[in-house]
């Protein structure tokens, strides 16, 4: 705990508490105690059949809202290293992976609530015209909200063609000051410090520019970012609860 928080929250505020899960670390079920909504790897950048399950059986028990988070099939990147894609590409793609999480979720009983592509898949469509187009329609095909970068590409495109979408901040990552993430690699992209990560939270909701606030399942230290995040949260006031269904 830190001897101060910030109060001038009002306490009406709501903010989801999400984290991607499904990808084959240990944390899962420990952060579903924690979020309100989990964005669950489709098994082709990472995890597989049983630990997706796993996952999504927890997910029902812990009454998070679940979405589908699908990335390149690459695991030897764990799906971040950028490549050139046709829009067809990647709806196919996205629709895909979407399909068979939906499989797996329906023997959950559980249905998928929104969309939110993984690392280079996502960063490409926040700025890159042809990706963005691509997950906006397979969204759309789909009947599902995005999530995304907010004012960022793919929040315009989905706004042109009536996709819902649900603009996010990363407490545990590094911005620019245009508002766009700092590459993975570069000095700050990463935040370490439970302390640190738990105030970016308080500033990203703050802002007003974010529905939603994940938290990265594969970082070693993603419970205790977690648990920080969700206390300085409420302590400020601010309900969790899903804005995803």
């Amino acid at each position: 705990m830190r001897d101060s928080e910030p109060s001038n929250l009002e306490l009406t505020t709501r903010i989801d508490l999400s984290a991607d899960l499904g990808e084959g670390f240990p944390n899962d079920r420990d952060l579903l105690r924690l979020v309100s909504s989990a964005s669950v790897c489709c098994g082709f950048h990472a995890g597989d059949v049983t630990t997706i399950g796993e996952t999504l059986h927890a997910a029902r028990e812990a009454r998070a809202v679940v979405g589908a988070h699908p990335g390149y099939p690459d695991r030897e990147s764990f799906g971040r290293r950028e490549r050139p894609a046709s829009a067809a590409e990647v709806e196919r793609l996205i629709v895909e992976q979407t399909e068979v999480l939906w499989e797996l979720a329906r023997e959950q009983g559980l249905e998928i609530r929104f969309l939110k592509p993984h690392g280079a898949l996502y960063n490409q469509a926040q700025r890159e015209d042809a990706i963005g187009l691509g997950v906006v329609a397979a969204a759309e095909r789909l009947r599902l909200p995005l999530v995304g970068l907010p004012e960022s590409g793919l929040a315009m495109l989905a706004a042109d063609r009536g996709v819902g979408f649900i603009p996010e901040g990363f407490p545990d990552r590094g911005y620019r000051a245009d508002g766009t993430l700092l590459p993975r690699g570069e000095p700050g992209a990463i935040l370490h410090r439970p302390a640190e990560i738990a105030d970016q939270a308080l500033r990203l909701v703050r802002s007003g520019r974010v529905q939603t606030l994940c938290i990265h399942g594969d970082e070693p230290a993603a419970v205790a970012n977690a648990e920080a995040v969700r206390d300085a949260l409420e302590r400020s006031g601010v309900a969790i609860r899903s804005v995803m269904g």
